[in-house]
């Protein structure tokens, strides 16, 4: 007898009920549909066995459908397009740097303004630990309650924005201190405004100053890295991303937009732009694959944050033993030698 012939009377409408009820209340996304399916019968199954003890022991069926769950996981993950990556990495609750810095940092100081009468919301930055060093923290904040993604301007900053990370850069190396990045937006902010605060001179004095810095420098794409956007905070001695995060030139929809003039085009884009971390680590893009928990980060969230910490331990030990000098000629090299290539008649 199949356990479902098991239940009470008017359990198995219960059952239906909750069941939708959580498949309304989550943020899915197209390809995720079967997990969260999987999931809710587990959750429900589990349940049931504290509600009514007609339905005797489901232990069994409950181990194989977390069996199933975890295969389905794997081969569901492994198998994303680009778009699909694009999609993870702008989860609406997948971490974000104020989520990374309160569950990987300790005694985080924010340091705002640019000095020159901007906020630059879209940029937290400041001191912190790290285990027992002290380093700078620098990254983009989309933001999650609606009220907080306005005041964040969406994680586009704008050009005080960069000019703050600037300031900030430079006071740490003025006190050797490491530096640790976080990427996450969709690019800098298009607006007339911004052009007329000189974005485009604020994108470029970052990228030339930090390829000068005597520190060492380590950036993480987190979700997703966006054109100069992101390489404003980017030019670093060791680039991670996280495995289902996307780091382009451009976004899907302006790459749709530009080439075929159909936004329609999307996926195609996304799937050309060679964005996820698997794509990017063959070209030497990015130094180092993190891990993401299985069904990724925006579903253990305090799981990333630690598979992250072991892999920002182990780059700052190993930039530890250059000298100042070397750090620089390093991270001046390395940005050169992207694009590299050789012809056959050479």
């Amino acid at each position: 007898m199949d356990f479902i012939d098991r239940l009470p009377a008017g359990a198995d409408s219960q059952f239906a009920a909750g069941h939708l009820k959580h498949w309304k209340e989550a943020k899915i996304l197209d390809f995720e549909r079967d997990i969260f399916a999987v999931e809710n019968q587990i959750r429900e199954l589990d349940s049931l066995t504290h509600m009514y003890d007609s339905v005797g022991d489901i232990t069994h069926e409950i181990h194989k459908l977390k069996k199933k769950l975890r295969h389905m996981k794997r081969d569901i993950f492994q198998g994303l397009n680009g778009w699909q990556k694009t999609q993870v990495a702008r989860h609406p609750d997948r971490p974000h740097t104020l989520d990374y810095i309160q569950l990987i940092f300790t005694c985080f100081n924010e340091l705002q303004g640019d000095r020159h009468g901007g906020l630059g919301a879209s940029i937290v930055s400041g001191f912190a630990k790290f285990d027992d060093q002290t380093v700078m923290v620098i990254g983009h904040e989309k933001g999650k309650a609606p009220e907080e993604k306005i005041f964040r301007n969406f994680g586009m900053p704008q050009p005080a924005g960069y000019r703050k990370a600037l300031r900030l850069m430079k006071l740490a190396e003025k006190f050797n201190f490491p530096i640790i990045t976080f990427i996450d937006t969709p690019g800098a902010y298009p607006g007339i405004d911004a052009e007329e605060n000189g974005q485009s001179e604020a994108i470029a004095q970052n990228i030339y100053s930090m390829s000068t810095l005597k520190v060492p420098v380590i950036s993480v794409v987190i979700g997703e890295g966006g054109s100069g956007g992101a390489l404003a905070i980017g030019v670093a001695n060791r680039v991670l991303m996280l495995e289902h995060a996307v780091y382009s030139v451009i976004s899907p929809e302006g790459c749709a937009s530009i080439l075929w003039d159909d936004k329609e085009k999307v996926k195609q884009a996304a799937n050309s732009l060679c964005l996820t971390s698997q794509e990017l680590i063959k070209l030497n893009v990015i130094d180092l694959i993190v891990k993401e928990p299985l069904g990724g980060a925006h579903r253990h969230p305090k799981r990333a944050a630690i598979l992250l910490k072991k892999a920002l331990r182990l780059s700052l030990e190993a930039l530890s033993h250059s000298s100042p000098e070397q750090l620089a000629r390093h991270r001046q090299e390395k940005f050169r030698n992207m694009g590299v290539f050789q012809t056959e008649d050479e």
